[in-house]
């Protein structure tokens, strides 16, 4: 097991990276702000996904916060001081963000949130950016854009209307009200709902798991579910044959 932090150009706010054997630990890390984001965190998270995926020892991510909570989103202290600024520099911290979101998807690695407390707004768009959710019995999910104003980012706004009825996700989106782990179970977002302070063990357990599994396999499944998303059903049927000829001519079937 090895430990080394990132640490970004804000204080207090930073991305830690621990190794678990095949299983890597990425820890949101900002506790005095319920661990929000910073620009720097993304460009850490970015690299820190990107480095993975090209790493043959690794076999899943884990992304979880430090402390208590998950992730409050973005920094509103900071998103107001850019109010005052060139449009441009949020364009491009948003830019940073999405890159790292567009990662994390094509990432051949299943990728774990391992969520306490809070998952607010673009906490709660790095969750659904994952590929399976755990969740501590009294964690809260919401989009909270709207309470001040602004429109979701993060792919929140994608992840939520492909996950959720229509409906559901207008509500989501439109009051900012928030969800319990249990009723995001109940609709099928989160997999795994388990005892306050042990959502991390739990994850952990879970990725070391699939990190025994077939990492080719696992990176065509991903694949092949966001292709379905969009793909023609004969489009789709051809894409799941061309991957199950590649992975039944490889060398881990």
């Amino acid at each position: 097991m090895t430990t080394n932090a990132t640490t970004d150009g804000a204080p207090g706010a930073r991305l830690l990276v621990r190794r678990h054997g095949a299983v890597l630990q990425l820890t949101l890390s900002n506790p005095a702000l319920r661990n929000a984001l910073h620009p720097d965190i993304y460009a850490a998270g970015l690299a820190a996904v990107t480095d993975a995926a090209a790493d043959p020892t690794l076999g899943a991510i884990v992304l979880t916060g430090e402390g208590a909570h998950f992730c409050a989103g973005g920094n509103v202290n900071r998103l107001a001081a850019n109010r005052q600024g060139p449009r441009e520099v949020q364009r491009d911290s948003l830019e940073c963000f999405h890159r790292w979101v567009q990662t994390m998807r094509r990432c051949p690695l299943p990728i774990v949130a391992a969520v306490e407390g809070s998952a607010a707004g673009a906490g709660f768009s790095l969750a659904l950016a994952s590929d399976l959710i755990v969740a501590a019995e009294s964690a809260q999910f919401r989009m909270a854009y709207v309470k001040i104003g602004l429109s979701p980012d993060g792919g929140g706004s994608a992840f939520a209307s492909r996950v959720l009825p229509r409906q559901l996700a207008a509500e989501l989106l439109l009051t900012g009200a928030p969800l319990g782990g249990r009723r995001l179970q109940e609709l099928g977002v989160v997999n795994r709902v388990v005892a306050d302070g042990t959502a991390l063990a739990e994850a952990l357990a879970l990725a070391q798991s699939l990190a025994r599994g077939p990492r080719r396999a696992q990176g065509r499944i991903k694949t092949l579910l966001d292709a379905a998303l969009t793909n023609p059903l004969q489009t789709q049927l051809d894409f799941e044959r061309d991957h199950f000829l590649d992975s039944l001519f490889g060398p881990e079937a």
